[in-house]
């Protein structure tokens, strides 16, 4: 008897672990490079760059592995995908999409996300149910293999990071005839040996304040209308006392200011006056527990970054709390057909062969 109960019980760990709530244990095989799949996987990368709000926006390099759960009675197709991700050199702030962003190259010490997503797809709409990411610089061994000369990625928190930041910022103000520009956070930096210099990279936002009149920083406030910018610097360090030396290199790049967006309010269908965009359709009914809509979603300043020993923003703090909603951007595709359905560990009777995951590599291997 008790032999029995622990069958059974394992029986159902192995249905807890092995299919998403809701859904029945047959699911499709599909190519990993199917379109429809695809289709999918670009609107979970979409998902990531819309709700970041720090470091920089991903793009996809490559499905790992699909699983698709057939319609049930209530509602559309299920798609569990695990896709890798490369770091592209545009910031989450910066409007351009992210199509039109260079993928950052092996040489600067590229990052890569690994990610897991659950997608219900239904009357031609998708949307995430589950999302759970991490990110991690390539290793020091490969960045050498490339370039062994090329510097690698430094702490953010690092000393020398910090007062090169503030040089580079200090010059981009003193040569501004606009608003004082705060610093957001600093997203990448490299201490480069020969001639010893620090390359930054960094966020900042516009303030109420005259860059040629600012006399206490500490008293200047964001704009209403947040405007950012995203800057690089290289600091050359002086060749005699040491410490940041002459601001030598500094680009800035000042994005469009972003609109005021009112949130809400209470017991009220009334939409919201100055929103990025029109509401998303209502969700489909009988979704699974936990699944809840949001809105379209404007960037607001990411709070400063805690002091911490690392090199990248992870990944991994881009969905805070409970990673169960439904996309924001409520994008519609063209329903495709439906996989052949066949049970776990069975092989299909007929049908054209399915080129096993994973997919193909869109930029290079981390």
């Amino acid at each position: 008897m008790k032999f029995l109960i622990l069958v059974l019980c394992l029986a159902q760990l192995w249905e807890c672990y092995a299919a998403p709530p809701g859904v029945g244990l047959a699911y499709g095989q599909v190519n990993c490079d199917d379109p429809e799949v695809e289709q999918v996987a670009m609107a979970a990368v979409d998902y990531i760059n819309k709700h970041r709000s720090q470091g920089y926006k991903h793009t996809l390099n490559q499905i790992d592995k699909v699983k698709v759960w057939p319609p049930r009675p209530t509602g559309g197709e299920v798609f569990e995908l695990e896709i890798d991700t490369l770091e592209t050199t545009c910031h989450v702030l910066d409007p351009t999409p992210v199509v039109n962003c260079s993928v950052r190259p092996l040489r600067y010490h590229a990052v890569e996300g690994d990610c897991d997503f659950r997608v219900l797809k239904q009357d031609g709409q998708l949307f995430v149910l589950f999302a759970k990411c991490d990110s991690s610089p390539d290793s020091a061994e490969d960045v050498r293999k490339v370039c062994p000369d090329c510097p690698l990625l430094a702490p953010l928190n690092n000393t020398g990071v910090a007062n090169a930041v503030d040089a580079a910022l200090e010059a981009f103000n003193a040569n501004n005839s606009g608003s004082y520009f705060q610093l957001v956070e600093i997203t990448r930096a490299q201490i480069v040996p020969l001639p010893p210099a620090t390359y930054v990279e960094f966020a900042v936002a516009a303030t109420d304040c005259v860059a040629k009149e600012v006399t206490d920083p500490a008293k200047c406030n964001l704009l209403a209308e947040k405007q950012y910018g995203f800057c690089r610097a290289t600091i050359y360090e002086k060749v005699l006392g040491g410490g940041p030396g002459n601001a030598d290199e500094v680009t800035c790049t000042v994005f469009p200011t972003q609109p005021v967006v009112l949130q809400p309010q209470p017991d009220t269908n009334t939409p919201t006056s100055g929103a990025a965009s029109a509401a998303p359709p209502p969700p489909p009914a009988n979704l699974p527990a936990g699944a809840k809509v949001v809105g379209p979603l404007v960037v607001a300043a990411p709070p400063p970054s805690a002091s911490v020993n690392r090199a990248h923003h992870d990944l991994r703090h881009t969905f805070p709390g409970v990673a169960s909603v439904e996309s924001a951007s409520g994008e519609a595709f063209q329903v495709g057909k439906s996989p052949k359905v066949v049970q776990p560990g069975v092989d299909a009777a007929t049908g054209p062969l399915v080129r096993p995951c994973p997919g193909r590599i869109r930029h290079f291997k981390v």
